[in-house]
């Protein structure tokens, strides 16, 4: 099933749950399963997914078919933690979706009111330093859509009373991006991975924001690195974050 976001009227988006099954090529799954589990969320989404070979940084691309834009969406645009996808000034195009991977990072979405613009981004602690959101927000702008016109749905992700990192980092992590820090609900340094990103979103202008305020160490419908474990650091599912231009009725994602 998909957990809707508040995108506004004019975009369609939200957040995978694991019925949907592992979205990523890249944990050992069968790849030949995970795209087809990637065409029924197409297929669910009205609109081709553009996703991304995520590496926690803050390069942000395109995609839609115009000038110096990505390549059309498929398997992967290629290395990036945030895509843009447009379809302004083409009636005629269909619809694009962009999708962001996560099992304990936090993902972003956000959308034009009328729909012709949209993002995901993805927001770990690396990428949320390195500033990916601020890249993505600059990108948006360059499209005619400023951070106060926007729309923001944030999803499930590690919680700050889950997230626990050694003190030094969480001190630095919190000097960088104010309301980072945390403990966690056994007594130890943590980081709050999802107050810098609403910190962030608010210093930015954006004030229409959909906080999906999940979970995913302690809610088992989520991937999550955490509570799988460092065995299965590499192995470990997918659930993901998918945005599309053009405004939708939420339907049910087939599970498989």
């Amino acid at each position: 099933m998909i957990l809707w976001g508040e995108l506004g009227p004019g975009a369609c988006g939200g957040f995978t749950t694991r019925t949907v099954g592992n979205l990523a090529l890249h944990v050992g799954d069968d790849p030949a399963a995970v795209r087809g589990h990637r065409d029924r969320l197409a297929a669910t989404l009205g609109a081709p997914v553009a996703w991304m070979d995520q590496v926690h940084g803050a390069a942000v691309r395109v995609v839609g078919g115009q000038p110096g834009d990505a390549s059309a969406p498929g398997d992967s645009v290629g290395e990036c933690d945030g895509l843009v996808a447009t379809s302004a000034g083409r009636p005629d195009t269909g619809a694009v979706a962009v999708g962001v991977l996560v099992a304990d990072c936090v993902p972003v979405l956000l959308a034009a009111a009328d729909g012709t613009v949209v993002a995901a981004a993805h927001v770990g602690r690396e990428g949320l330093v390195r500033g990916v959101l601020g890249v993505t927000l600059a990108r948006l702008a360059e499209h005619g859509v400023p951070a106060d016109a926007l729309y923001a749905a944030v999803g499930p992700s590690i919680c700050g009373h889950c997230y626990e990192v050694p003190a030094r980092l969480r001190d630095d992590v919190a000097a960088a991006v104010p309301g980072t820090a945390a403990t966690t609900s056994w007594g130890t340094p943590a980081l709050d991975l999802p107050a810098g990103v609403l910190h962030t979103l608010a210093g930015a202008g954006v004030t229409r924001v959909h906080h999906l305020a999940l979970c995913t160490r302690e809610d088992d419908r989520f991937y999550s690195y955490r509570r799988a474990g460092p065995a299965a650091v590499n192995r470990t599912g997918r659930f993901a974050g998918v945005v599309r231009t053009g405004g939708a009725v939420p339907v049910t994602v087939p599970e498989g």
